[in-house]
């Protein structure tokens, strides 16, 4: 009976075994389906223009500015002005002393006295030699005397010009007085300026900058400059052919119309151009990735995803400037995905053959590849 038993439990206990391990190879093979490959943007290069700008330091001055110096020494007599009158040009600034310019006078009068004595005498003259009471010689001695004393009274007037002018300084410009150095009675010399006079339409700003960037800026390229959190737009107008031996640098000048609130003197940043690259083959700047000190870019085509080496030239906070490796017709990716590698199988989006399967990708940006 017992072992009746033990023949009943082994075989209840091989069906259990059997019934657990024979659906397992009894159950048809499935079959994996193949990875849904990623949905992909791209876009074909672009033709554009890169400007990159450089931060200087310059000094602003006046468009004009006329240092004011006697052409005679003396003591002044009058001043007209003071310092921050806006002045006319011609107007008087002052007046000097002159002892000269009296016998200039009396010189004059006198040249004039005589010139009169001899017009008279060549008009009595002509009818006698018309009527042929002298000689031709008398005559011609006669005319001779009248053109002397023309000349002589021509000299003598200049002479007194000349001293009035100088006794009378005038503004040369019209504008304003930056400074005036001379009071009543003072002496002034040829050898140093009166006053100083300011004007023109804006302010100036001069500033240097190195080879690489002198060679790329030309007069009628823009600038700006930024002082005290306000900004002002302005134009190149000069640029020095010629480099400072003091600075190594090349001189600069530009006009700031709007500037006329800032001091002479005052110290500004400003900003030029110092790159430029125009009508060239652009792409985003985040397109492009680097690896090895070597550029590249991913395109799409005929399904595929490919790594395509490119030179790179200036680029700025958006567009990067593409020399060679492709041309205006690429499919340039503009997005990343994890799953991305040269020859990986892409679906462009748009094309009608996307799956179900979104781009994992986060808009890309440039980056650097071990």
């Amino acid at each position: 009976m017992k072992k009746r038993t033990k023949i009943i439990t082994a075989v209840a206990a091989a069906g259990i075994l059997a019934a657990l391990i024979l659906p397992r190879y009894l159950k048809p093979e499935e079959t994996a389906d193949p990875a849904v490959p990623p949905v992909v943007r791209a876009e074909q290069p672009q033709t554009g223009s890169i400007t990159l700008y450089r931060e200087l330091t310059g000094t602003i001055e006046p468009t004009d500015m006329v240092s004011v110096i006697p052409k005679l020494a003396g003591e002044v007599k009058e001043v007209y002005v003071k310092t921050g009158d806006r002045v006319q040009e011609g107007q008087k600034i002052l007046t000097i002393d002159n002892k000269q310019l009296d016998s200039a006078r009396i010189s004059m009068e006198t040249a004039r006295v005589a010139l009169g004595d001899a017009q008279t005498n060549l008009a009595r003259m002509q009818a006698l030699y018309a009527s042929g009471d002298i000689s031709a010689q008398t005559f011609e001695q006669t005319q001779s005397a009248a053109s002397q004393a023309q000349l002589q009274y021509d000299a003598a007037k200049l002479n007194y010009d000349t001293q009035a002018e100088y006794t009378t300084i005038t503004a040369p410009i019209s504008g304003v007085v930056e400074s005036l150095d001379a009071e009543v009675h003072d002496l002034i010399s040829q050898s140093a300026p009166v006053c100083v006079i300011t004007g023109g339409e804006g302010m100036m700003v001069k500033f240097s900058v190195p080879e690489k960037i002198a060679a790329v800026i030309a007069p009628g390229d823009p600038l700006s400059v930024e002082k005290g959190g306000s900004s002002y737009e302005g134009t190149i107008t000069e640029v020095s052919a010629i480099v400072d031996s003091s600075s190594g640098l090349f001189p600069v000048k530009g006009t700031v119309p709007g500037a006329q609130g800032l001091a002479a003197g005052t110290m500004v940043k400003l900003s030029v151009v110092s790159e430029k690259a125009e009508n060239v083959m652009t792409v985003p700047v985040d397109t492009v990735y680097y690896e090895g000190g070597s550029s590249y870019v991913y395109t799409y085509e005929d399904g595929a995803v490919h790594k395509v080496s490119v030179e790179v030239g200036i680029y700025d906070s958006e567009k990067a400037e593409i020399r060679s490796g492709i041309d205006g017709s690429a499919m340039v990716l503009t997005t990343w995905n994890a799953e991305l590698y040269d020859g990986a199988p892409a679906v462009l989006e748009g094309s009608g053959t996307e799956t179900a399967k979104e781009p994992s990708s986060e808009g890309g940006s440039a980056r650097t590849e071990q």
